[in-house]
């Protein structure tokens, strides 16, 4: 396999990577991901894309994948469990940790490394197809490593009511993952999926994430990505979801770690009457960055999405939103949204948000707006004239800011535990509580 790269630090990324497989379309694949990392350079503040999110500090730091799996007391992984899951799947620093997981499901919910030769029709139709590795150079290396992670088929006319857990724990310094799911969902079926990234340590890692997500006719899919990284993490993910006939996503993407992250979502309505709908919230704060870029492309007619992504930055911290609404030649009566909304919590706290609309029929229905401000004084007011101090008020407006969009997850367990943490972040006061900061 060619490991030949323009960039000395793409070149190092790939070092150590897994045994070629007994899968000749596999290797093919990882080969010409490694094609492209070679004629493609790290980005930098002189690409449009990322001229706010200044990714130097990862490029003067070396990370190499783990060599060997952490041994975990099951404590360790408990602490992060979710009662009402079906199944889950546990990876430590990129390596499947079958001690720790289990499927109850009635579903394929397996290690890719295995899934890949039972399931190779299914995997082969799908692996690769939907995030671009042409362009962007973290797919391109997520690629390259194609090994461990998660495969979800879900079968046709079969409705899972329990979620399914993936959970990627990082343990060790300056090590790289290269997380991977492929989650398929066959016509008239339905899941939930929590995806959800955790750290048993604060020094430096690189965790480069992607997830596809390909939903046939009628099906339903409901997507949490939670992000709570390490303090020193780099964390960078890319998402792609195509949408058949009449299908519906629904992604909830919580980002509260990491030293810098970037989560790209793509949502391809390649079919007629595809619904999506994307929630997001940032909530950072001291010197952390966090970038969120989505594309809702609507390609075909009677498409509809609706969007809400707010960020709550505190400190120096810096969030960053771009989104983008693509409505093609031929998409009539597209009915779409997006809103960008952002909570200034000190005077030094920056966000920088660019919705747009790119519409290209006549007979569509969009909208799109973006406010950025601090807390409003009259809202401040009323609590206060409530008997709750001023600290209180301001503490539990911030909270209820957020809270609008940890309410949308559907697992009960995780939004309760998500909820109490942005009051801890907040230093929010529970409601009723009066006259406590």
């Amino acid at each position: 396999m060619n490991t030949v790269s323009t960039s000395p630090y793409l070149a190092g990324l790939l070092q150590g990577q897994p045994p070629a497989s007994p899968l000749t379309w596999l290797n093919e694949l990882r080969a010409n991901a490694v094609d492209r990392v070679g004629a493609l350079t790290v980005p930098t503040t002189r690409d449009e894309d990322w001229r706010f999110t200044d990714i130097s500090p990862l490029t003067k730091l070396s990370f190499q994948p783990a060599q060997g799996a952490a041994q975990l007391a099951p404590a360790a992984i408990e602490q992060w469990a979710i009662p009402e899951a079906a199944a889950r799947l546990v990876f430590v620093d990129g390596i499947y940790a079958p001690g720790h997981s289990f499927n109850r499901a009635g579903l394929t919910v397996e290690n890719l490394a295995s899934g890949v030769s039972r399931h190779g029709a299914a995997v082969q139709a799908h692996l690769g197809r939907y995030a671009d590795f042409e362009r962007n150079v973290f797919t391109a290396v997520n690629t390259a490593f194609l090994h461990d992670g998660a495969l979800i088929l879900v079968p046709r006319d079969t409705a899972l009511a329990a979620p399914v857990h993936l959970l990627f724990i990082a343990t060790r310094k300056h090590a790289a993952s290269y997380p991977r799911c492929l989650i398929v969902a066959e016509s008239g079926s339905a899941v939930t999926v929590v995806e959800d990234y955790v750290a048993l340590q604060s020094e430096a890692y690189f965790t480069s994430a992607v997830t596809e997500l390909a939903l046939t006719g009628n099906a339903e899919v409901h997507h949490v990505r939670v992000q709570r990284e390490g303090a020193e993490a780099f964390h960078f993910a890319n998402c792609a979801v195509s949408l058949a006939q009449a299908s519906r996503y629904h992604s909830v993407s919580i980002a509260l770690g990491g030293r810098i992250s970037r989560h790209n979502l793509a949502a391809l309505l390649a079919a007629e009457g595809a619904e999506c709908r994307l929630d997001g919230l940032a909530l950072i704060g001291g010197q952390q960055l966090a970038d969120s870029h989505t594309l809702i492309d609507h390609a075909s007619p009677r498409g509809s999405s609706r969007q809400l992504h707010k960020c709550i930055v505190d400190g120096a911290a810096r969030a960053v939103f771009n989104g983008n609404i693509m409505v093609r030649p031929g998409a009539q009566r597209t009915d779409s949204s997006q809103s960008s909304r952002n909570l200034l919590l000190s005077a030094r706290a920056r966000v920088d948000t660019k919705p747009q609309l790119e519409i290209f029929a006549d007979d569509v229905k969009c909208a799109h707006g973006a406010t950025v401000g601090q807390l409003d004084v009259d809202e401040v007011f009323y609590l206060k004239s409530r008997g709750l101090s001023d600290t209180a008020a301001r503490n539990l407006l911030t909270y209820a800011f957020g809270a609008e969009v940890i309410e949308r997850i559907p697992v009960a367990s995780l939004r309760n535990r998500l909820e109490q943490t942005v009051m801890e972040r907040t230093h929010a006061a529970a409601p009723g509580a009066e006259g406590k900061p």
